[in-house]
């Protein structure tokens, strides 16, 4: 059981003082510290669906002692490693400032939506300087802590608290100068019962995305689950979830589109109950369309766990049922051909289990990359499957 000191009391993770202090604690901005350690170490009080919840700092999972339940397997053992300091940087408050890779404005006659390029590609720009797009939708789930997940948790997550974990994740950061929760819209679940009043909150949120007359067009930042595409007279249309309107997209960015996401799309065709989620940047013309101009996806399961591949999900689908909680690594910038944690427990006694998948054709630099990965943190236990060399081994 945590304890945490706020001002000179410590408080019981489940004592009613600490339940009545933390509405006001909130108010005040006082801040909780864990005491798992000494000294103890910073958390924040955040506000969730009209709950008090103690959480901790972004990326300050590492600090705590590996029985604490506010643990996390440290971030260099996933894509998020090489942005830290870089196109991450976090404040003392932890507050994220995030440097981009794509463009929030666009200039001149509208020339069509881009694709992004793969992270592989060599063309790519300096990877740990600015987000990719993808990065981004990485971030915001990382943050949101929706990459965590416990079988006691099974039916208490749909889309209205993964919507409620991304606003609170964009809360905590800024970019470009401005806060990001200004430029980044994520659709609530609709409600018949309060249809205008969501088409009100609707309208004003996207007030930043309708083109000006003169000047640069805005763009505004979308994460939405993908319903269906369907083709339109020029180009095709992008039907998301809990929208009445459609996201348009021209031909040849379809066509790269397809191309680049041609596993996520496989995968979300596979089985009924994955969820393709979005991630664009997009403007609202004088007429009203909406149309993409960079885009990117990923596919989760019915938790809303993201994976790559049909082992990843085959894993997280043995650690589904366990009472332990898991955590997804996820990939950021980084291409398929360097290595990572896919996922961590960081619950194991006696010591926190980081779990390898080997996908097949990867050949002596991949394994050497990883062994050095296993090297640099002792403290982890490794657990390593090779899919070429059969079944998946038996889990820690």
């Amino acid at each position: 059981m945590r304890r945490f000191l706020i001002g000179d009391t410590s408080y019981a993770e489940d004592s009613a003082d600490l339940r009545s202090l933390l509405p006001h604690a909130y108010e005040q901005k006082l801040r909780p510290h864990c005491q798992c350690k000494d000294p103890s170490v910073a958390m924040y009080i955040a506000r969730i669906d009209g709950q008090y919840l103690v959480k901790r700092m972004p990326l300050s999972g590492r600090d705590h002692e590996p029985a604490c339940p506010s643990y996390e397997a440290p971030y260099e053992l996933t894509g998020l490693g090489p942005l830290i300091g870089n196109a991450i940087q976090i404040d003392a408050n932890g507050r994220s400032a995030l440097k981009l890779d794509f463009s929030m404005t666009k200039r001149g006659p509208r020339t069509g939506p881009t694709a992004p390029t793969e992270p592989s590609e060599p063309a790519i720009r300096n990877e740990t300087k600015k987000l990719s797009l993808r990065a981004m939708l990485h971030y915001l789930w990382e943050i949101g802590e929706l990459t965590a997940w416990r079988s006691s948790w099974g039916g208490r997550r749909g889309w209205g608290r993964v919507r409620t974990s991304l606003t609170n994740a964009a809360s905590q950061m800024t970019a470009r100068g401005g806060e990001l929760s200004d430029v980044l819209f994520v659709p609530e679940v609709f409600h018949h019962e309060d249809k205008e009043g969501i088409a009100a909150r609707r309208a004003t949120a996207l007030a930043g995305a309708q083109a000006s007359l003169t000047g640069p067009r805005k763009l505004m930042i979308i994460v939405a689950e993908v319903k269906e595409f369907t083709v339109a007279r020029e180009g095709h249309r992008i039907t998301l979830r809990h929208l009445p309107f459609p996201l348009m997209i021209e031909e040849g960015t379809w066509k790269r589109l397809v191309a680049r996401y041609e596993t996520e799309l496989e995968l979300w065709r596979s089985n009924g109950e994955f969820h393709l989620i979005l991630i664009a940047t997009f403007g609202i013309s004088p007429s009203g369309v909406a149309a993409v101009e960079e885009v990117a996806m990923m596919v989760v399961n019915e938790n809303w766990i993201p994976f790559e591949s049909t082992h990843e999900r085959l894993l997280l689908e043995r650690l589904s049922g366990l009472r332990r909680k898991s955590v997804k690594g996820l990939r950021f910038n980084l291409s398929r051909d360097q290595p990572i944690v896919s996922v961590t427990l960081p619950e194991q006694r006696p010591s926190p289990v980081a779990m390898f998948i080997v996908p097949a054709g990867r050949g002596e630099d991949y394994e050497r990359a990883m062994a050095e990965m296993i090297e640099a943190r002792p403290e982890m236990t490794p657990w390593v499957w090779r899919v070429t060399e059969g079944e998946m081994p038996r889990l820690p």
